[in-house]
């Protein structure tokens, strides 16, 4: 995995800036730099997509028991209701801890090149591990984890039809391969901004104004592909660092990662989809108006002083990418027994 730097990263913007285009250039220009996302859910490299499976991972991640309170589930920091985020500056977790960073959204995350902000997780099976072993978050443990799925009948049956054949299914590494089976499903396709893509006339004027600038001013250079962003790393004050209430100086990003001083402050460029569902915005969650955001970016990453006019324009482009919100039926959860380990109190208070 890599980063982009500043001067290839100026380069594509330059690249792809440009004269205002007619609606059918644009739509061209557009889909050389933007996918729409597919109807259908996407393949899995290591894992695969069955009803079971599916089925199994949403009662995971609904399941506040996979956490030691018996408080916190998956959905309680990217919840499905919310555009798969939890509509907090920074997420509380265990002990009524604040988290370090923004939550991201879950929707759309399966076309992300890795998870996290940091990209520390490589696919979304291997960020289902990481919140219920934090301190911070989930406080729980592999071993205590697969002792409370064995208490409860209805799991060991959903494990078993989930992994068929498997002597021993139940499993913190199968626990994860059921969680990122639902999480692929967490879809957002057909927005309006796909239908532009595939030959509708879906956008108003300023919302085409809103394209060309997104384009032209060169927020392309890293927010393309299908999820118009998530697919590569970039610092974060690309031409101009940002206040310390944006980029709080501790959080040094992938830095923490690979330990590269080329790494510091650099994080992976945000996805855009559903981008009007999702604030605040950043990785340190601080701003809540859209229209600040892009003016930020403008000014961090581009060094654009964007004009009121062109801020208002981006933002409308922005929320075209909202697509259409599956509907999750939130599943009937096994019950407890009384094998199944109880809920350990939090210190601290809410």
């Amino acid at each position: 995995m890599r980063h982009v730097t500043l001067t290839a990263t100026l380069a594509l913007a330059t690249a792809i800036a440009g004269p205002v285009l007619a609606n059918d250039e644009l739509r061209s220009y557009a889909n050389e730099l933007f996918d729409p996302i597919p109807l259908t859910t996407p393949d899995l490299p290591n894992n695969i997509i069955t009803r079971p499976r599916v089925d199994l991972g949403a009662m995971l991640f609904f399941d506040p028991r996979m956490s030691r309170s018996g408080l916190f589930s998956c959905q309680s920091c990217h919840n499905v209701g919310l555009g798969g985020v939890d509509g907090l500056e920074t997420s509380i977790g265990h002990g009524w801890q604040q988290g370090p960073r923004n939550s991201p959204t879950m929707y759309n995350a399966v076309f992300n090149i890795a998870q996290f902000w940091d990209g520390r997780a490589a696919n979304l099976a291997e960020q289902a591990m990481g919140p219920v072993q934090a301190g911070v978050e989930m406080n729980n443990t592999p071993e205590r984890l697969i002792e409370t799925l064995n208490s409860m009948q209805g799991y060991v049956d959903a494990f078993a039809e989930a992994f068929p054949g498997e002597a021993d299914p139940i499993t913190f590494e199968n626990f994860a391969l059921a969680v990122e089976a639902f999480q692929a499903t967490l879809t957002t396709p057909n927005s309006r901004f796909d239908q532009f893509l595939n030959g509708a006339e879906t956008l108003t004027e300023q919302e085409i104004r809103g394209l060309n600038a997104f384009i032209d001013q060169g927020c392309a250079a890293c927010h393309a592909g299908v999820n118009m962003g998530g697919q590569d790393y970039y610092p974060f004050g690309l031409v101009e660092r940002p206040g310390g209430a944006v980029l709080p100086e501790g959080d040094r990003g992938r830095f923490t990662v690979t330990e590269t001083a080329a790494d510091d402050y650099v994080f992976r460029a945000a996805p855009l989809r559903n981008i009007e569902l999702t604030a605040p915005y950043f990785h340190s969650g601080v701003v809540w108006s859209l229209e600040e955001a892009v003016a930020v970016m403008g000014v961090s990453q581009l060094g654009a002083d964007l004009t009121d006019d062109e801020v208002e324009d981006i933002a409308a482009f922005l929320r075209t990418l909202t697509g259409e919100i599956p509907q999750v039926v939130h599943p009937t959860l096994p019950p407890s027994t009384n094998t199944t380990p109880r809920p350990e109190p939090m210190q601290g208070r809410p």
